[in-house]
């Protein structure tokens, strides 16, 4: 089994660790590390998935470059070498293709998600209340079926816990109406550029979530973007609506972690070699699928 990195420790300033990602101060920039950790539950797992960090750095990568003359975004460069412009120290070569160097921008404390199937927690609120963060959806909407436009139902940006649903109206009062319109319009833009991206590539993108942050008095796409972990991703050719869809991301991990009835809070189990294997699977599929590269490794 390939190895996984479950924490880095680079001799910078460390500024953040989060659920899946080291970030790094390098003064006028941030550097990202994507580590090979994996959360569920909002619980990070014991167990690492091997080439995660390469395939959510890689991707994001991808797609930042793609959607850049959409909108605007923090990235600079994959780190494709043990020495980096602005980094006076050397990186260890498990850097190669899983950190990014990024531009600093000031986040706003909101998930931009953008639905275009109802599927996940998005069913769950319209099974009971027929809508989803305040938007009123058709009546007798199957599982998994395909909205008439997509919908931006953003969430708050938890530091522990679950993200809670907010309505636009709430999102104006955190980042202002300009802040709110702008996150709305990019998020979707994005979303609709990449859905049909993907589609063409035999993957659906069922929803996603985005991060902005204000740099220089603009809004800009911030963080990771249209991955497996921030993202639902179904097999075109196995789409169904009506129920659950197999998918090329974290799924699996969670219908796992369902099966074996884990009471979702700390300390999470280690998953089985074969669950990790086939995860990996996913994200590496995933990744050649959209991309038609290979991984960049160290």
């Amino acid at each position: 089994m390939t190895a996984t990195l479950i924490q880095s420790t680079l001799d910078l300033p460390l500024l953040a660790r989060g659920k899946v990602r080291d970030v790094y101060d390098l003064g006028e920039n941030l550097l990202i590390v994507a580590t090979d950790r994996i959360s569920a539950f909002d619980v990070v797992l014991p167990t690492g998935i091997p080439d995660k960090g390469l395939v959510l750095t890689q991707l994001s990568a991808f797609w930042f470059e793609l959607t850049g003359a959409i909108v605007p975004n923090h990235f600079i460069q994959v780190v494709d070498s043990t020495r980096v412009p602005g980094i006076d120290a050397e990186l260890p070569r498990e850097m190669i293709g899983r950190a990014m160097v990024v531009r600093k921008a000031e986040r706003i404390d909101v998930e931009c998600v953008v639905r275009g199937y109802i599927t996940g927690s998005g069913w769950k609120d319209y099974q009971r209340d027929g809508e989803v963060s305040g938007i009123a959806l058709p009546p007798n909407l199957k599982e998994s079926q395909e909205l008439f436009e997509p919908i931006f139902t953003p969430t708050t940006k938890a530091e522990e816990g679950h993200d809670l649903p907010i309505t636009y109206e709430q999102v104006a009062e955190l980042a202002g109406e300009r802040g709110a319109n702008a996150v709305r319009l990019r998020s979707l833009a994005i979303y609709r550029y990449g859905r049909d991206y993907a589609r063409e590539r035999g993957i659906i993108i069922a929803d996603t979530k985005f991060e902005f942050g204000w740099r220089d008095d603009e809004v800009i796409l911030i963080d990771e973007c249209l991955t497996p972990d921030s993202s639902r991703f179904w097999p075109a050719d196995k789409y169904k609506s009506g129920g659950p869809q197999p998918s090329f991301d974290k799924q699996y991990v969670r219908d796992y972690l369902e099966d074996i009835a884990w009471n979702k809070a700390p300390p999470a189990p280690e998953l089985p070699p074969e669950v990790v294997e086939r995860t990996a699977g996913k994200y590496r599929e995933a990744f050649q699928l959209l991309t038609g590269r290979e991984l960049i490794r160290g």
